[in-house]
């Protein structure tokens, strides 16, 4: 992510959440169809089961926030993880569903809300701390669906950021204003 100054929390927190939901778009177009409903082993959540909790919580988070509680009547948490979307674009409909959500309700806010009240389960956030506890949550699952991409495509993964042993090259080119930062 290219960094660009701002000193809006707001804008910030936007830019992190696109730059974690690009990663893990990323990650999810390098495996097949196929390898999007694959669990690793049977502890484990396939890419579809992570799409759906994560658009399950998304939803019920987002959704006429901050006034409304983040934990919604109607969501069933438990059910998010069995029955996944079973096609690519059944999945990826549903993952821009849930972001839609959050950069909805972002956009109407400004860093003056920051310090607002919002709840989740009840329990009173300011509205800042609620939008670092979404940030480390997604970031969390963003990472799992690219380690499991990464798992299940090996053979022929492309890095998502600066490829092992290029880290030297790639900083010398971004010196010399020859690569983009990513």
């Amino acid at each position: 992510m290219a960094l660009q100054f701002t000193t809006s929390y707001i804008d910030d927190s936007k830019a992190l959440f696109r730059y974690y939901k690009n990663l893990a778009e990323r990650g999810m177009a390098q495996v097949t169809d196929e390898q999007l409903t694959a669990a690793i082993d049977s502890e484990s959540n396939s890419i579809a089961v992570i799409v759906k909790h994560m658009a399950g919580n998304m939803r019920s988070r987002w959704e006429g926030f901050p006034e409304a509680d983040g934990e919604k009547p109607y969501r069933q948490r438990d059910t998010e993880f069995f029955d996944p979307p079973s096609t690519r674009a059944e999945l990826l409909s549903l993952w821009e569903s849930g972001w839609n959500y959050l950069f909805t309700a972002l956009e109407s806010l400004t860093d003056a809300d920051l310090a607002r009240t919002t709840t989740i389960r009840g329990e009173p956030h300011s509205v800042l701390q609620a939008i670092n506890r979404q940030v480390a949550h997604y970031s969390y699952h963003c990472g799992q669906i690219v380690f499991v991409a990464k798992h299940l495509g090996a053979s022929g993964w492309q890095s998502l950021t600066v490829p092992r042993g290029q880290s030297e090259d790639f900083n010398r080119r971004v010196r010399a204003g020859e690569a983009s930062q990513r």
